[in-house]
């Protein structure tokens, strides 16, 4: 068998990178039938050859990371896009995809585009918050260019994922990093005031400057991954320097007495809308456990 790197699924057949050359291939019986993602856009895989460069996926080799939304492997790092305005970013969106890469062990980034919308300083407050818990944080325009070279550093030799709502402007954000990648973009639906779909599939894409970045579909609403609720927050790194005072091990930091977290959150040193996010999903969490 011949080994290689799944850069491209798209129409049922997987587009398979074996030193220069792309392989059409398409999956063993066992990987259809079975459930989940049986390979994903980032998986090294094993070819079996069937003719001239058509050939059948027979093995997917173990991931280091996984996300499922975007549904990509082996990435670095995730860089979540917001826009100042157009679409109005959603902060807890945001957390939830940042919950999503924490549990799969995978470096957030955040980026907030379309700078060249920017009208004071007060739009974009939030981004400090995140940056005072510790996440890099980048503001760009593919416009004006800010912030791209910033952008283009924080990619070199490492496998990202750009994610994020639909109409933030990923691609164009790409296309600004690497000109002639010639992604597709689009406008903001005025009706809906959201983002329309632009980019079908995510493709692993070489950059020159070294390594490999995924453009990828845009999303509105995003679930929770499957954990334990105890689990939950340790995605929340802000959390952790006052967790270990808490009286009781395993504290979900909610109805608990003497909850270092909670008081926290009185003091101003964990955000009050962070905190009501974390709330919310672990809420969600519990549902999970209870339907599992």
């Amino acid at each position: 068998m011949l080994e290689g790197v799944l850069f491209k699924a798209y129409g049922g057949f997987y587009y398979v990178k074996i030193g220069e050359e792309v392989w059409e291939c398409s999956l063993r019986g066992k990987f259809r039938l079975g459930k989940g993602n049986p390979a994903l856009v980032g998986d090294r895989v094993r070819v079996t050859p069937v003719r001239d460069r058509i050939g059948r996926i027979d093995e997917v080799l173990p991931r280091k990371t996984e996300l499922f939304r975007p549904p990509v492997a082996n990435i670095d790092q995730a860089v979540i896009v917001f826009a100042v305005k157009n679409p109005e970013p959603n902060l807890a969106l945001l957390d939830r995809f940042l919950v999503l890469a924490e549990s799969a062990n995978v470096s957030p980034v955040v980026c907030l585009n379309k700078a060249d919308l920017l009208t004071g300083h007060r739009e974009h407050e939030w981004l400090k918050l995140y940056r005072r818990i510790g996440y890099p944080t980048v503001i760009t325009s593919s416009k004006t260019s800010q912030g791209i070279e910033e952008l283009r550093e924080l990619l070199t030799g490492k496998t990202s994922v750009l994610a994020g709502p639909s109409g933030v402007g990923k691609s164009s954000l790409l296309n600004a990093v690497q000109p002639g990648l010639e992604l597709k973009t689009g406008d903001i639906s005025h009706k809906l005031k959201r983002g329309k779909h632009t980019t079908r599939h995510v493709e692993l894409l070489p950059l020159r400057q070294g390594g490999f970045v995924m453009d990828s579909p845009g999303f509105s609403s995003l679930d929770l991954p499957q954990m334990e609720r105890v689990e939950l927050s340790y995605t929340f790194p802000e959390f952790a320097v006052f967790s270990a005072e808490c009286k009781f091990s395993g504290c979900l930091h909610q109805h608990e007495p003497k909850c270092a977290v909670k008081q926290a959150v009185e003091q101003g040193l964990i955000q009050q809308e962070r905190y009501q996010h974390y709330l919310a999903f672990l809420q969600e969490v519990i549902e999970q456990e209870r339907r599992y």
